[in-house]
């Protein structure tokens, strides 16, 4: 939908894209059922980047606007969410630091890692007109294959990642692998996260988190 600002107190938006961290947000909004106005939006459009920092400075989705104020970061609105929804989903208490631990794990090492395939093979062919870096592809392949088998190893015989449920820490961590067939990730030789993945991928939320918008 088009970009609008300034919803009537009490409504939540969330502004989103369909790349990888706005997917996420959505995936999780979609999970939990809440209850947000989604907006699609072109932050980075410079006809519009004036217009979205109000919102977030930064000019980068997603965002949740919850009775005027922004709060931005994919990891703080899914904590958000949470909170509204009563889950538990972003699992906090005790396991508060195990699930900020595989949040900056995913963070720093293994969506950077995919991050570059999804970006190099996916978003440089379509908008930027040239060849994807391959020396960048190299080294990230490097570092992809130096952190996914910690976690395959840690995937065995578990369901999940924490608690042996679901929780957002599942959806942090797979931020890169919805792309992987189409942005090259090096998986397929990682039979515990591709399994792992694909009961994430029986959700709806997480499988098709677009489905009915724009």
């Amino acid at each position: 939908r088009r970009f609008v600002y300034g919803k009537p107190e009490g409504i939540m938006q969330l502004y989103y894209s369909h790349n990888l961290n706005p997917r996420v947000a959505v995936a999780v909004a979609r999970y939990l059922n809440s209850p947000v106005d989604y907006i699609w939006s072109e932050p980075r459009n410079p006809a519009k980047e004036d217009a979205f920092r109000p919102i977030n400075p930064n000019t980068l989705v997603p965002v949740l606007v919850e009775n005027g104020k922004s709060l931005w970061e994919t990891d703080a609105i899914a904590c958000r969410l949470s909170q509204i929804s009563g889950t538990g989903f972003f699992a906090d208490g005790d396991l508060l630091p195990e699930t900020l631990r595989w949040i900056s794990w995913a963070t720093h090492h293994l969506t950077r890692a995919g991050d570059a395939f999804y970006f190099e093979n996916l978003i440089v062919p379509r908008y930027m007109g040239r060849q994807p870096d391959a020396a960048l592809l190299e080294s990230s392949a490097e570092n992809f294959h130096r952190f996914a088998p910690i976690l395959d190893d840690f995937l065995s015989g578990k369901t999940w990642l924490i608690d042996n449920r679901l929780t957002y820490a599942d959806f942090r961590v797979a931020t890169c692998l919805p792309f992987a067939e189409d942005a090259n990730v090096p998986v397929s030789g990682y039979a515990n996260i591709r399994k792992w993945h694909d009961r994430l991928n029986e959700l709806d939320a997480w499988r098709e988190p677009f489905a009915g918008l724009a």
